[in-house]
């Protein structure tokens, strides 16, 4: 009897301090969502190095809150609390940032400079959507993290909130990812309401030759006059350079390489779960998340729809030479916002290729929401 006794003893201790008996309604809604990102990613394929982690993290914080738990007097804080220190330090987002400078080419923005105009309509968003934040009662700092989600752009949002409102990391970068990863399914409904498909058709001439020098010189350039004029932007905007000119100088290529694969692939991979593991039911379900991630939307839609019309200005302006959706590749989703610009460009017609053409205004939006956020950070930091 005492053995059978102590058999229930322990089954009940193993229930007690199981997840089973600590977890509320909002962790089993988490979990839910957490299965709609993984679905989203796994069998839709949108942007799955980004949300497979998210999802992944977010699932797992709701199932063992302990993964995230702060250190004791008498214990180790859990894993990801350790490797979420990058998220909340700022070390993560400008390495992500070598990493895309050491994979991008700025040949077809140098070969368009006025592709940076439309890199610039697309931040439209986050500057009309952080006077709405205002509006509705947010706070400065809390308003220009949300804001910031316009940009589409996730390193960026994540940095600017570690520096101005780190209470609201969690939200926010959740936010900015899952939009990222959602540009083929937001942008185009927006780009085809405002174009007709006369515009859509529009073949543009072939971008103009650029030269190696050019192509070095483009980010030494860009990194002193960016950083003499908001140096709260020179460590995105910094490393974003340094790694496009580990590229473009051809005699480093061992760590372009690294850059581009392995320390990029790490670094998604502790961002994204980290990232995803804030999303705890009790946090993530409130009135002021929901808020954020609607506000987050409009700034993305603002931003897209910014770059279009601009793009449709540049249209009329030009005689009809520039095709406006490569307008809505200004928004920081490299490169799957100028692959939203090509297949949608292809609907219209066919024979259109304007995959190269959205490649400006895309790696324009990269600078231009950094440039954003340092305007914020000089503001408000």
């Amino acid at each position: 009897m005492n053995v059978f006794q102590e058999f229930l003893n322990a089954i009940t201790g193993i229930l007690k301090s199981s997840g089973f008996a600590s977890s509320t309604w909002q962790n089993y809604v988490m979990i839910g969502i957490a299965c709609v990102l993984l679905y989203l990613a796994i069998k839709k394929q949108f942007e799955p190095l980004l949300l497979l982690p998210i999802a992944f993290g977010m699932l797992l914080v709701n199932v063992f809150p302990g993964i995230m738990a702060e250190p004791t007097a008498t214990a180790n804080g859990g894993l990801f609390y350790y490797l979420y220190r990058g998220v909340k330090l700022g070390i993560y987002p400008p390495l992500i940032f070598l990493g895309v400078g050491a994979m991008t080419d700025f040949g077809p923005l140098i070969a368009r400079p006025s592709s940076l105009l439309l890199g610039a309509a697309a931040q439209l968003g986050i500057f009309i959507t952080f006077i709405g934040a205002l509006a509705i009662g947010f706070d400065p700092k809390a308003a220009a993290s949300i804001g910031i989600i316009g940009g589409a752009d996730g390193p960026t949002a994540i940095y600017v909130t570690s520096k101005l409102k780190p209470e609201l990391l969690g939200p926010i970068a959740v936010a900015a990812y899952s939009y990222m990863a959602l540009v083929p399914v937001i942008q185009p409904p927006i780009m085809k309401a405002l174009t007709s498909k006369e515009e859509r058709s529009i073949v543009m001439e072939q971008l103009r030759p650029v030269s190696k020098l050019e192509k070095i010189l483009f980010p030494i350039i860009i990194t002193v006059l960016i950083s003499l004029l908001l140096p709260d932007a020179a460590p995105l905007v910094g490393m974003l350079m340094l790694g496009n000119l580990m590229r473009e100088s051809g005699v480093v290529s061992r760590i372009s390489n690294t850059a581009q694969n392995e320390l990029m692939n790490i670094i998604t991979i502790f961002l994204g779960v980290t990232v995803g593991a804030t999303a705890t039911g009790s946090v993530f379900l409130s009135v002021q998340t929901i808020k954020i991630i609607v506000m987050g939307l409009v700034a993305f839609c603002i931003g897209t729809a910014g770059g279009v019309l601009f793009g449709k200005l540049m249209c009329k302006a030009t005689h009809g030479k520039v095709n406006p959706l490569i307008g809505s590749a200004g928004v920081s989703a490299v490169p799957m916002a100028a692959r939203v610009s090509q297949k949608v460009g292809q609907e219209a017609n066919p024979g259109n290729f304007l995959l190269m053409h959205a490649m400006g205004p895309n790696v324009a939006g990269v600078i231009g929401s950094a440039v954003a956020a340092g305007v914020l950070l000089s503001i408000l930091g």
